[in-house]
């Protein structure tokens, strides 16, 4: 024979109970307008260091903020020439250009990377700090394997100077295996 009512036990009903009163208890604390209580800061802090750990950011003085007015006394690199053109080449040709600079600022100038737009460029550079009013060089060689066509290639040249990423470019026309002229 069957109830007609709902058969709940003991724990079945101080189980339910327990969650009725947890849910109003989370409810009726979910106000926006109190105060952090003692200990959120800790939490928060963990956090911010952690970001912090993830995202460091590098101590520069010869770099300005947005609220701070430019170092007089920073490195300037100045190039003879931003941008060099090798012109026609062959299909598969290697070539290499040298950029020279010199530090035209008041304090040493210390290249931290270049980095090409694309892997077919590589660029080699002086790695010890140039003086004021030293020389340095940056060697940028492509290759053409596999490209045809103007090629346009962009090395971004990040130093201690303001503003810290320079950029130089090469270029090049890379003709196609019929442009090289009849075969006799």
């Amino acid at each position: 024979m069957a109830p007609d009512r709902p058969f709940y036990s003991p724990l079945m009903k101080r189980t339910l109970f327990s969650a009725l009163l947890a849910g109003i208890v989370l409810l009726g604390s979910c106000t926006n307008d109190k105060t952090a209580e003692v200990g959120t800061d800790g939490m928060n802090a963990a956090a911010t260091t952690a970001s912090d750990a993830a995202n460091p950011t590098v101590d520069n003085p010869n770099v300005a903020s947005e609220t701070e007015t430019p170092n007089p006394n920073a490195p300037v690199m100045t190039f003879t020439e931003s941008e060099f053109n090798f012109g026609d080449i062959q299909p598969g040709a290697v070539v290499k250009h040298t950029f020279s600079f010199t530090n035209t600022g008041k304090s040493p100038l210390l290249i931290e990377n270049a980095t090409a737009s694309c892997g077919c460029t590589t660029p080699n550079w002086t790695k010890d700090p140039i003086a004021p009013g030293g020389k340095g060089t940056i060697d940028v060689q492509f290759d053409s394997h596999g490209k045809t066509g103007l090629q346009n290639k962009e090395v971004s040249v990040r130093a201690n100077t303001q503003p810290n990423i320079t950029p130089i470019v090469i270029k090049a026309n890379v003709l196609s295996d019929g442009a090289a002229g009849p075969v006799k």
